[in-house]
């Protein structure tokens, strides 16, 4: 957990700002949520590896006793956690109040979430998470709002050329079916091909045979990983989905897959050049047959947001249409995009071309405070930013510490200077 000196908070409200504003451009309304849930909705198997970092809270009124008596049960020493993620109390609070919601609701989360992590570099208790979501919208419409906004917002912060990796958990089910990999083994086997990026078809292969994963399966995925193979020159299309999977791929899931770029390209194409073959090229989704998430929550989609600057991933979602229901009774589509927001706000660049002037005024110590307030709300009311110093020996180190802080002019006020005579000069 972190502080935040004042240069450090306004450059990450900035970032803040953008993703609000393209987000509502893109017709997604803001909610927020209680950052306590309770501990059984936190804790339903739904939140994956999450659920076991979660922070929980001990009942009120619990004696030393109590305590004792429950403590190889957590569920009886805690009611509430914090949230540590967006999606499990966007699913409460859709199932509450569904019937003051349109039919395809779309909202927005951002704020901050909590996990016990391990303290390492990248690796925060308390995070900010920017959520977009879509409920009640089963259809390819709905991911491709969520990539369409998202890389949008991208675009916006001056991160132009991201991209999109894209999968659906119903076909991967399959083909590790397909392959002959057991329900029961297939938590393990995702695993390990989590790491074909990193190790390699045969060191993914050789992790399985160390899992004890079905032998005749493992060779079957080993030579499906090892086959020889010719790309299309569109890189996200029917033929490239189909080339990329075994044959016989569920037709249904493949059809969707292929709606959501057809519909990311139309967008693009909208906003740019005309769309003609070399554009449906260039848009920016690539199919990964391997891609695999970890929320046990996803029943579909899935996607992970990437940049040409980082090896890493700066966001990601899917569609997760069995968890409202848990809450509701009844099933409810849902999809959501999160941005990884600190991972982007290091990216961003800092300068702020378009900031606002703000003033620091340079006074002397017997300038009377009624001069200075009346200088002060001088500005104000014109809705400059205006800050109040003392004027001190090292004047050169006081400005250079302003300027840090955001501000872009100062004037220096002595006694008797009337209001609205200060010359201000720029802070270099």
């Amino acid at each position: 957990m972190r502080d935040f000196l004042p240069a450090d908070k306004a450059r990450r409200e900035r970032v803040l700002a953008v993703i609000r504003d393209r987000y509502r451009v893109h017709g997604f309304d803001e909610i927020e949520t209680p950052v306590m849930e309770e501990y059984a909705r936190l804790h339903a198997g739904i939140g994956g590896d999450n659920e076991k970092l979660a922070y929980n809270v001990l009942k009120r009124g619990l004696d030393a006793d109590a305590v004792r008596a429950a403590a190889d049960d957590p569920a009886r020493l805690t009611d509430l956690g914090l949230r540590y993620d967006l999606t499990v109390p966007l699913a409460r609070f859709y199932a509450s109040h569904r019937g003051e919601l349109p039919t395809v609701f779309r909202s927005i989360q951002i704020a901050p979430v909590w996990r016990a992590e391990r303290p390492q570099k990248g690796r925060y208790r308390q995070f900010m998470q920017c959520d977009i979501d879509i409920m009640g919208d089963a259809s390819a419409r709905a991911e491709s709002e969520l990539i369409v906004a998202t890389l949008d917002t991208l675009d916006a912060l001056g991160l132009e050329g991201g991209s999109v990796r894209i999968n659906d958990r119903r076909v991967l089910d399959w083909m590790l079916d397909s392959f002959g990999f057991t329900p029961e083994e297939r938590p393990g086997v995702l695993i390990t091909i989590d790491k074909l990026d990193k190790i390699g078809p045969g060191g993914v292969a050789a992790g399985l045979r160390e899992r004890g994963a079905t032998a005749s399966a493992v060779d079957a995925f080993e030579s499906f990983l090892n086959r020889p193979m010719t790309l299309e020159y569109n890189p996200y299309g029917e033929r490239q989905i189909r080339k990329l999977l075994p044959e016989d791929a569920p037709a249904d899931v493949v059809a969707h897959l292929v709606g959501i770029g057809d519909a990311v390209a139309a967008a693009r194409a909208a906003t740019g050049p005309a769309a003609d073959d070399a554009a449906l090229a260039d848009i920016p989704l690539v199919f990964d047959p391997f891609l695999v998430r970890g929320m046990g929550y996803y029943t579909g989609t899935i996607f992970e947001l990437a940049h040409p600057s980082v090896d890493y991933s700066l966001g990601g979602g899917g569609r997760y249409d069995g968890m409202i229901g848990r809450f509701l009774g009844q099933d409810v589509p849902a999809v959501g995009f999160s941005i990884g927001f600190e991972r982007i706000v290091d990216l961003v660049d800092a300068t702020d071309d378009a900031a606002p002037i703000s003033v620091v005024l340079v006074h002397d110590r017997d300038v009377p405070p009624s001069e200075l307030l009346a200088h002060k709300a001088s500005f104000a009311a014109g809705g400059v930013r205006v800050r109040l110093e003392h004027r001190t020996k090292n004047l050169k180190a006081l400005l250079e510490r302003a300027a840090a802080d955001g501000y872009t002019s100062f004037a220096t006020v002595s006694g008797g200077t009337p209001v609205g005579g200060l010359e201000l000069k720029p802070l270099a």
